[in-house]
This record gives structure tokens, sequence and C-alpha cells, in this order.
């Protein structure tokens, strides 16, 4: 929380992550495929996101920790996209397989973002599912697209720089996003009844290499606190 750091720069990627996710850039990702440039580090950008490390162990999952009504639809075993998969890799290569979220792996394959967050040693991502940006409709995500200095905050919004287990997002009942201005993210109720800012959790405590995900089902809005 008091050890988090703003993203710098991210306007511009977040402006065209979301401008590609309204225009169908996520279409073979949606169609559960993916290509080769999703294993691909892209440049970093010029100044990446920072986050502390927490102790070792400290919000770190395993997949007997992984909990909600989505996480069924990831395959299984040691497919693409499992849990076995994931697990070792970090956060957005691991996310480039995930089936719920093809729509904002598409565009941060294609906004440079993929080195940013797996240069993170220890950070918990709130990731909007597929139908979630689906809800803001495509003009929506065209208005947004064209405002990059509003739209920095809202990808800012769902990046804590702390591991946090859903024990410990439970136990701390809000937490200090990488957007300071946004306010602090509430957190309330437990296992498959948990919400951040209101947004039921799909599938919780998803381990990667280098954070742990919670799937949600709304874009989340700095400022505001349900």
């Amino acid at each position: 929380m008091s050890n988090t750091r703003r993203i710098a720069g991210a306007g511009i990627a977040a402006a065209a992550l979301l401008s590609l996710a309204a225009c169908g850039g996520g279409e073979d990702a949606a169609s559960g495929q993916t290509d080769s440039s999703a294993q691909q580090q892209a440049p970093s950008s010029t100044a990446p996101m920072e986050s502390s490390a927490a102790p070792s162990g400290e919000g770190v999952t395993t997949n007997a920790d992984v909990f909600g009504p989505a996480c069924s639809q990831l395959p299984k075993g040691d497919e693409p996209g499992s849990l076995n998969s994931m697990g070792p890799q970090p956060v957005a290569t691991a996310a480039s397989t995930n089936p719920l979220l093809t729509k904002l792996v598409a565009a941060v394959k294609a906004t440079n973002l993929v080195d940013t967050l797996n240069s993170q040693e220890a950070i918990t991502v709130f990731a909007p599912a597929d139908p979630a940006f689906e809800a803001l409709g495509e003009q929506k995500f065209k208005e947004l697209a064209a405002k990059p200095d509003q739209l920095a905050p809202i990808l800012q919004y769902h990046v804590v720089g702390q591991r946090y287990d859903a024990e410990g997002l439970e136990q701390a009942g809000e937490v200090d996003s990488l957007n300071a201005d946004g306010g602090p993210v509430k957190i309330e109720g437990s296992g498959e009844n948990m919400t951040v800012n209101g947004a039921k959790v799909l599938c919780g405590n998803i381990p990667t290499g280098n954070a742990t995900v919670f799937v949600i089902d709304t874009v989340l809005t700095p400022g505001t606190n349900s």
C-alpha cells in the first residue's frame, strides 16, 4: 500500500488498449487462439511501472487456492491457459493464454505492455473479463481511446503494487492501487462472495510468476467506491 508506485507514461498505451478492444482487435484471442507473438516480450516503456517486492511467499497462491464460478472455463492439465501452464509464467505472458481475458490480452500484446507487466516483482492485478469491456460499448471505447489522459488512471487503478491473495485482501478491507488519486479499492465479502469495488470476482487467486490475478466482471472506475 505505502509501497505502491505510479505507472508513468501509460496513457498512450492504455488508449491503444481500449481502442483495439473496441475495434475487435482481440478477435483472434476471442476465438481461443493465440499466436507466437503472445510469447514475445515487447520493449519496455520509457518509464515502466515499479512495485516493491513482497516478502517471499506473501500473497503467493497455488492451484488449490483458486476459486470462483469462471475458473471452470480455464483449460485443464498442462494445456496453454491452464493453471499449471500459467503458474510459472510472468503475469502478461500467463494472461496471454487465459480464455477469460482475450480482449485485454490482444490489446496488451499490441501496446508494448507485455514486458512492463512481466518485469514487476510482486503485484496484484484486477483483470476485467471480456464481458466487462464489452459492457462499456464500442462508442465508449472510442471516446476513451481519444482521451489518453483519462485512460491512464483507469489502467493504473486495476494494479496494486503489492501482492495479495484473497485472504490478504479480505483482511486489508481496502488497498491502494497505482492510481493514488483514484482512492482506495474496497474489498468486501470473502470467497466466491468477494467483491472489488462492487465488482464480482469471477476467478480469484490465480497464481502467476510475479502476480496474483483476480478476474472481475466490471471495469473499475477511479474515484468510485461501491
